[in-house]
Order: structure tokens, then sequence, then C-alpha cells
């Protein structure tokens, strides 16, 4: 379900590019060191996103090291590695956990469970450390199961469990500062889950598996209203961002914001429009 906070790499600017690669590599090594070489393959672009904005938001150390990584063993790469970028990590673990062991039950991946089973005692230690957010987790866990055994067709039911979930987890500290970052991880969690369930409302339909979009996705202006779902999730990241003080990485947290969340909605809506061109020129050519 997580990858969809990513950046717009057309319209970032060099250094900013460098930028998010360096925290990208600060929260993968922290992952590693955490939990593993394996453990680098769940890395999320979510998480990333978190890492800099808390990252922005408290103005953490700014020094850069340079380190040899498995991935680019010919040279050394710049990277950043904070509180925040340790912090992005853990929770990036625990939500990939729990996202495996879904697969699992939903699925039946056997891949998801070797996964699940090589991250559990990470997983573990690492749950200890954040009791709140733990229970945050096992509480959407429990409550999302529910939902989608009711076959719950309510589109703001399901993604406003993700919503309360990324809430809590985006709430680094009770402060002057946690009820805007509440709100951005809010918002963020029910774009994340609407756009995946708009995103896989095809395979799910084929599969018969729970997707919200099912009650909608036969009218006629389904593609309209999906859009306008996902636009005012949108609009509530950037409002709650707009209110934070953030001088540092502003252009590219704007660009992830702003840009980069739709970046995979754009290029599944162009090539759908292929499609429907593809199809439209065969029928005239009859």
């Amino acid at each position: 379900m997580f990858g969809y906070i990513t950046i717009d790499r057309e319209e970032l600017k060099g250094k900013d590019l460098d930028r998010y690669r360096e925290f990208y590599c600060g929260v993968c090594r922290d992952l590693k060191d955490s939990c593993g070489e394996a453990a680098r393959a769940t890395l999320t672009y979510d998480m990333t996103f978190l890492a800099i904005l808390l990252n922005a938001l408290y103005e953490g150390p700014s020094g850069i090291t340079e380190e040899r990584c498995i991935l680019h063993p010919a040279r050394k790469q710049r990277v950043i590695r904070n509180e925040y970028t340790a912090y992005a990590a853990d929770m990036n673990l625990m939500l990939v956990f729990h996202n495996l062991e879904d697969d699992w039950i939903d699925e039946k991946k056997g891949t998801s469970l070797a996964a699940y089973r090589l991250l559990r005692p990470a997983y573990l230690k690492t749950s200890r450390k954040y009791p709140r957010q733990t229970q945050a987790i096992l509480r959407y866990v429990k409550e999302l199961h529910a939902v989608e055994k009711k076959n719950d067709r309510s589109l703001d039911r399901a993604a406003g469990l993700t919503g309360r979930l990324m809430s809590e987890i985006f709430r680094y500290r009770e402060d002057i500062w946690s009820e805007d970052l509440g709100q951005i991880g809010f918002y963020l969690g029910k774009f994340i889950y609407l756009m995946d369930a708009w995103d896989d409302l095809e395979k799910d339909r084929r599969n018969s598996s729970y997707n919200p979009f099912l009650s909608i996705c036969g009218e006629a202006d389904y593609e309209m209203r999906a859009g306008d779902i996902l636009t005012m999730q949108a609009a509530g990241i950037a409002k709650y961002f707009e209110k934070l003080p953030i001088l540092l990485d502003e252009e590219l947290l704007r660009n992830i914001i702003y840009s980069g969340i739709w970046v995979k909605y754009r290029a599944k809506r162009a090539k759908m429009a292929e499609a429907q061109r593809t199809l439209q020129e065969a029928k005239d050519d009859l």
C-alpha cells in the first residue's frame, strides 16, 4: 500500500535531488543497522518523507557522512543520519512488518510470510521502544480487518483508519507542533489508502478483493469523483504543512506534497487515456 509519497524528479532541482538521496540513504542505513541487510529492501518513500519533514521542522543536525554500501560499492555515498532518520527507519519496519502479515493473511503470499518471519525479531525489539505507535498499529490492523470482513463500502471508513494510524506516527513528540504533524499524517494516510484503492481497482475486482471504490466505479463520473476525493486529501496535507514554520528543505518538501504524490496517478491516467485513444482508433478503422 505504501510508496506513493515520493518526489517528482522532472521538477526537482539537482541540489534538492541530491538532498533527497542523502536522506533516503540515511534511512536505508539506519534500517540496515537496526534490522540487518535484508531489511533495506523494505524501505518506502513515505518514511523518507517523514524523515525530511521532521528534520526540517526540528532543524536536525546537518552533518553529512560518506559511506559505502552494498548497492553502490564503487564509491562512497553522501548520507544524512540523525534521530529523525532513525525514527523513520523504525516506523518503516513496523509498518512493513504488518503489511507483510496482511499480505499473507489476505493472499497467502509465501514471500510475504518468509519476510515476515525474518523481520519479526527486529520488529519485537523496535515495537517496545514505541508503545503509543505500536498500539495504534495493532488497533489499525484489527479495525481494518473488521471493515474488510463486513465489506464496508464506505470510502471514508478504511481510509480514516489509515489516517488515524499515520497521525500517531507523524506525531513525533508531544509539543506545539504535534497537532499539525498529526493532521498531516491523517490526511496523508487517507490519501495513501485511497490512492492504493484507486490504483488496484481492476485487480481487486478480478480477485473479488475488498476495495471501497467498487461501490462507485460503475458510475459515469467515477474517475472525476475519485480524482476529487484524492484532491481533498492532498489539500489537507498541504493546509497543515503550510502552518509549520519550515524553511529548511522547503522546496524539496513542496515538490513532494504538491507534485510528487501525484506522479503515479498522472502516469496511470496517461496510460488509461492512451488505451482509450487506441481503442477509439481501432473502432474508427472498422
